[in-house]
Parts: C-alpha cells; structure tokens; sequence
C-alpha cells in the first residue's frame, strides 16, 4: 500500500514537471536547446550546465530549500538530458 502512494506521487510529479518544463520551453523559446547565441557560444549542454552550477550555488547559499529552486534544478536535468540525447534510461534498469 505504501508502495502505491510513492508511485502515485512519483507519476504526479514527473507529470507535473513535465507540464511545467513544456510551458517555459514554450516561453522561453526552447532556448536551451537553441540559444540565440549573441553573447555565449556556448554550446547547449555547457549552457545548461552553466545555468545548473548557478542555481546550486543559489540554493547553497540559502536558508531554505524552495519549491522553485528544485523543479529548476529537475527542469535543467532533464533539459541537459534532451541536449545530449538521453531519452531512453532502459538501459539503467538492473
């Protein structure tokens, strides 16, 4: 039984984040992905790296861990993943 609740709050939670992670790439611009490039060079994943070690040091120099800070931290993950092509994790089932 409590094995189910974990997995209810698992899917509610990538459900969620996936909703949320599609509106701000659908503000954004899918600028992650595809930055305008006029002031970086960067190439996406060291965009969003970038952006990943900038959050962490927000939230390591914070009192409280906040709600926002890590659905950002999940949202860049997976976007780091969709950079590099990591969209099958099959493979990393024992």
């Amino acid at each position: 039984m409590d094995e189910m609740r974990t997995e209810a709050k698992i899917k509610a939670i990538c459900d969620g984040m996936k909703a949320l992670l599609l509106e701000k790439n659908a503000r954004y611009g899918d600028s992650a992905l595809h930055p305008l490039q006029v002031f970086s060079r960067l190439n996406p994943s060291e965009g969003i790296l970038i952006r990943l070690d900038d959050k962490l040091s927000r939230v390591s120099n914070s009192a409280n861990l906040r709600k926002n800070d890590t659905a950002d931290l999940i949202g860049y993950l997976v976007l780091l993943c969709a950079a590099e092509g990591w969209t099958d994790f099959a493979d990393l089932i024992d």
